[in-house]
């Protein structure tokens, strides 16, 4: 469809069954050219034509007058579709005299959006490699933007704002080369200069939240490889003050007395490569925060090295506070602070990621007991009194054989506590040596763990060989101490039973327990 006969623009091409918008001709003429193959398959078309005044208002399939102080305009079919081909489309933006009207940032590609707005005419400062930047607030953008940033590079910024502040980066322009894991053209952000925190990993065209430093320094790195495919990155930064509100990629302060916070992109898509997410829970004095995973699903390993999701009592991260470190897809047992402080942190690593998760946080008041369950959040599980046997006696297996106690009662008392198969079952002298195949690991002191793949096995020695006594091919919930060497010791007095399913949350309630 042209505007007039000869040497026209085409205004658009039309197939299938959607009808466009008003079509426009910039004067009284206009060319209608309708083409077929030789298969047909369909009724053809019946369109409507008026003469009207120029600049008439009124729906149109693109283009026309806009006049009013602030508006926008988008290619045709934008969001749900790409742009169609063979279509031009002319905007007439006309300000108040004394005022000058401009357009930004403006992109031809698919599923680009157009931006208009009244004002000053917007011009970039020349973007170079990577530099040093301070002060309260800037820009910094890829070399050259928003031109095509150039190939085989790697550029840092170190951005400083002034003391007692924090970084808050925010992007307002992303277009690199995309990725599902951002192996090729990315930006990494980091919380800091050396050795810090990878805040996220960044490519295609999606652009994250703002991303907050934890203290006054924040690192940006930029790398392409040998092929470019966009404009770069703009992203602006910002002095804030600590733990600020706004709407952040991840992460931040909670200290409203219920609410709930998830891993990025939840539930549209997986969590992203290379993310560093921390949430700082607090609750008013006297009360403690319960955690309840509604959804968990995290990159599986048995000793959740890559992704994981921890859980510290307390403003900060530390081995000693450290309540658990979780992944895969169970999720954990609901999780109670000893005091109103609690400091969550998740982590991905660059390569496999999941659904990730949705936890539900609650205050309460301090003495809570964990629901359904034996064990209060505060109080210590109690321990079996009696010294413990690591080498075989006569004495120690003349003992009557009897269980005593409960597997609450023993948790705190073990090195190790595991749920696992015997697979094999050996005498040596007086006691047997038994190989478990370890199903879940709810304490493992310094027990040695062989691994294959997922798969895990470890020794563990019954001293006496019939006291406790097992089978191979049976599940079993062991409880034991382990020697120098880090092999598992299992006496009379320590705490063996056959595995029940219902005995599964009552371990996951334990591992969360401060002993």
């Amino acid at each position: 469809m042209c505007t007039t006969a000869v040497n026209s623009q085409r205004l658009g091409r039309f197939c299938g069954t959607a009808q466009p918008g008003a079509l426009i001709s910039s004067h009284n003429r206009m060319q209608v050219v309708m083409v077929s193959d030789a298969n047909t398959a369909g009724s053809g078309f019946l369109a409507g034509y008026a003469a009207v005044r120029p600049n008439a208002r009124g729906e149109r399939y693109c283009g026309g007058l806009l006049d009013k102080p602030s508006g926008a305009f988008t290619t045709p079919n934008w969001p749900e579709r790409d742009y169609p081909p063979g279509v031009t489309c002319s905007w007439h933006i006309i300000a108040p005299e004394h005022q000058v009207s401009g357009i930004f940032q403006v992109v031809m590609r698919a599923h680009a959006v157009f931006g208009s707005v009244f004002g000053q005419r917007q011009r970039w400062p020349p973007f170079l490699c990577g530099g040093n930047a301070t002060g309260s607030s800037g820009l910094i953008g890829s070399q050259g933007y928003p031109g095509v940033y150039p190939a085989n590079t790697k550029c840092v910024w170190r951005i400083t704002v002034p003391q007692g502040k924090v970084v808050s980066l925010t992007f307002r322009s992303l277009d690199l080369e995309s990725d599902g894991l951002c192996r090729y053209d990315y930006v990494d952000v980091y919380d800091g200069f050396v050795n810090s925190q990878r805040l996220g990993r960044f490519c295609g065209t999606a652009q994250p939240g703002a991303l907050i430093s934890s203290h006054n320094r924040m690192q940006v790195v930029m790398v392409s490889d040998a092929n470019t495919a966009g404009s770069g990155f703009l992203a602006g930064y910002a002095a804030v003050r600590p733990n600020a509100r706004g709407e952040r990629y991840c992460g931040g302060l909670l200290d409203k007395p219920s609410g709930a916070f998830t891993t990025p992109n939840w539930p549209e898509r997986d969590y992203p490569p290379g993310v560093t997410c921390s949430w700082h829970i607090i609750a008013p004095e006297h009360q403690i925060i319960e955690l309840k995973f509604e959804k968990f699903d995290v990159e599986r390993d048995n000793y959740c090295r890559y992704d994981h999701m921890a859980v510290y009592n307390g403003a900060e991260m530390s081995d000693t506070s450290r309540i658990g470190k979780f992944c895969g897809d169970s999720p954990p047992a609901p999780i109670f602070s000893d005091g109103n402080h609690l400091f969550v942190q998740f982590v991905s690593d660059l390569s496999l990621t999941a659904d990730g998760f949705i936890c539900h946080y609650t205050f309460k008041p301090k003495n809570s007991t964990v629901p359904d369950s034996p064990v209060p959040v505060n109080a210590a599980v109690p321990t079996t009194p009696g010294p413990v046997a690591l080498a075989y006696s006569e004495a120690l297996c003349k003992q009557k054989c009897k269980r005593s106690g409960t597997v609450e009662s023993h948790y705190c008392s073990s090195n190790f506590v595991l749920t696992g198969t015997l697979v094999s079952a050996a005498m040596r002298e007086q006691s047997v040596l038994t190989t478990f195949s370890v199903t879940n690991l709810y304490k493992e002191g310094n027990l040695s763990i062989q691994q294959a793949g997922k798969s895990m096995s470890t020794k563990v020695v019954i001293l006496c060989k019939k006291c406790p006594l097992v089978r191979r091919g049976l599940n079993y919930i062991v409880m034991g101490h382990v020697d120098e060497q880090g092999q598992g010791v299992v006496s009379p007095q320590n705490f063996v039973m056959a595995f029940k399913t219902k005995k599964q949350r009552d371990l996951a309630v334990l591992k969360n327990v401060r002993c």
